[in-house]
């Protein structure tokens, strides 16, 4: 059952395609704001994912973090995500997430998802293709 109190975890060791050089999102050799961010909804998914019900997912819809520290590559992290709320009609997740290194708070905030039955998604994004 979903409700709020569920927490996920997940770690990584920082490797060269987190780096914001090798991604695009700078010049610098540290980890990207883009992967911290990837890891904390893959972190906040994977803690719902088999209380969603059959044939359902979820998808993002909304983050709003900080990064407020670099972390090397070769340097742990370690994401958390609680779930916070569920929407009154058991659509919308709101959880909040955090991400640390081996030296402290790197990043946190919320983040949204909603609940989605996976054949009706699927077929409303490949019906887009035959609109363009």
């Amino acid at each position: 059952m979903l409700e709020a109190g569920i927490k996920g975890h997940q770690e990584i060791t920082v490797e060269e395609k987190d780096l914001a050089i090798y991604v695009g999102s700078g010049t610098v050799h540290v980890l990207a704001t883009p992967m911290m961010i990837a890891n904390m909804e893959y972190t906040a998914a994977a803690s719902v994912e088999e209380l969603v019900g059959e044939g359902k997912s979820t998808v993002g819809i909304e983050v709003n973090v900080s990064h407020v520290a670099a972390t090397p590559k070769g340097m742990k992290v370690y994401f958390d995500s609680e779930l916070l709320e569920v929407s009154e009609n058991g659509k919308i997740l709101t959880f909040h997430v955090e991400a640390h290194d081996e030296c402290g708070l790197i990043g946190e905030g919320t983040h949204r998802r909603a609940i989605i039955d996976r054949e009706r998604f699927d077929e409303k994004t490949q019906a887009k293709l035959e609109q363009r």
